[in-house]
């Protein structure tokens, strides 16, 4: 008996949107993940791309738990000598809200050209507005 994989044509990819509005960041993100990958899927094989499509609405509206408000940094390297650049978690909210969860959400991917793949599906948006309501995509709570 051969397994099945399935194949380009097979695969059949859902939107769905989660409301990250009073919603801890990490449950949403691990949500998120989890349906980029397509682990809530029978058809789910670690090696293709099986995910579906997921929307994050009111990225800068999620909550925070312990003092990371305060402690937690963001780091990027700008490429100069000295060139590190640390922002606060308050600041990049005020800044960037989106870069928040997308760096959570990158963070739980797998880290190969697969994961930037699975990547490539997310979109994140710092209101409550998309401009995907034509894909008709079902609505996600998180707990």
């Amino acid at each position: 008996m051969s397994t099945e994989f399935p194949s380009k044509n097979g695969i059949v990819r859902k939107w769905h949107v989660i409301d990250a509005q009073d919603a801890v960041l990490g449950k949403v993100a691990a949500k998120a993940a989890m349906l980029l990958m397509g682990k809530n899927k029978p058809s789910y094989t670690p090696f293709l791309d099986t995910g579906d499509h997921v929307i994050v609405l009111n990225a800068a509206k999620a909550r925070f738990t312990g003092g990371k408000e305060q402690a937690k940094m963001y780091r990027h390297f700008t490429g100069y000598p000295g060139g590190l650049v640390e922002m606060s978690l308050k600041r990049v909210r005020a800044e960037k809200p989106v870069r928040i969860v997308e760096d959570a959400i990158f963070g739980m991917l797998p880290k190969t050209k697969l994961g930037k793949q699975m990547y490539r599906k997310l979109k994140v948006y710092a209101g409550d507005k998309h401009p995907h309501a034509a894909q008709k995509p079902a609505a996600l709570a998180v707990k």
